[in-house]
C-alpha cells in the first residue's frame, strides 16, 4: 500500500532536516512541490507501483496554499491515506535560526513594496497567517527546543505509527522552557515532590529506576497519575469521533528532567493498549534507532 507524508509548515522549522530522514529511510521525497500538481503526482506514483513517497509543500507555492487544505480533503475521501506533520517553531527560536545560517526569507522578495524590503519579523508574521488554517487541522511538531537528532527521532517514530486509530503521544516538557506549541492537552505536575533537592537523584531522570522508586513512595503523586489517566480515558472516545488523527498531552514540571517524565512514562503504560502510541521527551537525548 502506498505510503505518503506531506511535510509543511513554517520556513526555518526543520522541514529539510524532517525531509532528509524519510529520504534516508526509503521515501521518494520531492520538496516545494505546487499544490496544483498534489492530485497527479499522487496518481503517477501510485501507478508506479512505489510504496513510500514524501513531499514537502509550504509557502514557497505562491497563490496556492490556501487550497491545499481542500485539496487534503478531497484525497482523503476519495480513499487516499496520507500523513501530513506541520512542523513549526516560535519567533525567537527562527529569528536566532536564520541570523545563524543567514538566509532569506522566502516571502522577502513577494512582500518587498517601493523597492523596500520587509523585515524578517514582518515575513515570519505573514506566513503563519497564510498557514494558519493548515496547522489548525493536522498534526504539529513544535521544533523550538529540538535539536536535529530529536526531530530525526520523532519523524521515525511518526511515519512508523499506524494511521487507522488516533494517534496517542505522551510528551514531558520544562516549563523554564515554555509549553510546546504541538500540545493538545497541558498537565502541570510542578505540585508533586521534586527529586531535584536529593543529590544522588539530581543528575538522574525519571526513566532511571532510583527516582522512580523515590516517586511512587508519595500517594500525592499516584493520584495525579491517576487523575490524568481517568481524565484522558473518560474523553479519548470523543477526540476520536472528532474525526482527529493525533493527540499529544503534555505533561510539565520545572526542569522537565524527573517529574514530567515519570509520570509521562507511568501514562504510556497505563496505555500500552492504546495503537499507536508514542512517548516524547523534550529535555532527553534522544534514542537515534539505525
Amino acid at each position: 500500500m502506498l505510503k505518503i507524508v506531506l511535510i509543511t509548515g513554517i520556513s526555518g522549522s526543520g522541514k529539510s532536516v524532517a525531509l532528509r530522514l524519510l529520504e534516508d529511510s526509503g521515501y521518494l521525497c520531492v520538496d516545494n512541490l505546487p499544490v496544483r500538481f498534489l492530485h497527479d503526482f499522487i496518481a503517477t506514483t501510485r501507478e508506479d507501483g512505489l510504496e513510500r513517497v514524501a513531499v514537502a509543500i509550504d509557502v514557497r507555492s505562491p497563490g496556492e496554499l490556501e487550497d491545499l487544505p481542500a485539496v487534503i480533503t478531497a484525497l482523503r475521501a476519495s480513499g487516499t491515506e496520507f500523513r501530513v506533520v506541520f512542523l513549526d517553531s516560535n519567533d525567537h527560536t527562527l529569528l536566532q535560526r536564520y541570523s545563524e545560517s543567514r538566509r532569506r526569507h522566502p516571502l522577502t522578495d513577494r512582500l518587498a513594496t517601493g523597492g523596500k524590503s520587509p523585515s524578517l519579523q514582518e515575513c515570519i508574521d505573514t506566513e503563519r497567517e497564510l498557514l494558519a488554517p493548515l496547522r489548525e487541522q493536522e498534526h504539529v511538531i513544535d521544533t523550538s527546543d529540538l535539536t536535529p537528532g530529536q526531530l530525526r527521532a520523532w519523524m521515525r517514530e511518526l511515519v512508523q505509527a499506524d494511521r487507522s486509530s488516533v494517534v496517542l503521544t505522551f510528551e514531558s516538557f520544562a516549563y523554564k522552557r515554555g509549553v510546546p506549541g504541538d500540545a493538545d492537552l497541558v498537565f502541570d505536575v510542578r505540585c508533586l515532590p521534586n527529586p531535584h533537592y536529593d543529590r544522588e537523584l539530581r543528575p538522574l531522570t525519571g526513566r532511571d529506576d532510583a527516582v522512580a522508586k523515590w516517586l511512587a513512595q508519595f500517594g500525592s503523586v499516584e493520584t495525579m497519575i491517576d487523575d490524568i489517566a481517568g481524565f484522558i480515558r473518560r474523553w479519548l472516545p470523543l477526540y476520536m469521533q472528532d474525526t482527529r488523527n493525533y493527540l499529544t498531552v503534555a505533561v510539565g514540571c520545572t526542569g522537565g528532567q524527573h517529574r514530567s517524565v515519570y509520570v509521562t512514562e507511568q501514562l504510556a503504560r497505563r496505555f500500552a493498549d492504546h495503537s499507536p502510541l508514542l512517548v516524547r521527551h523534550r529535555n532527553q537525548a534522544p534514542v537515534e534507532v539505525p
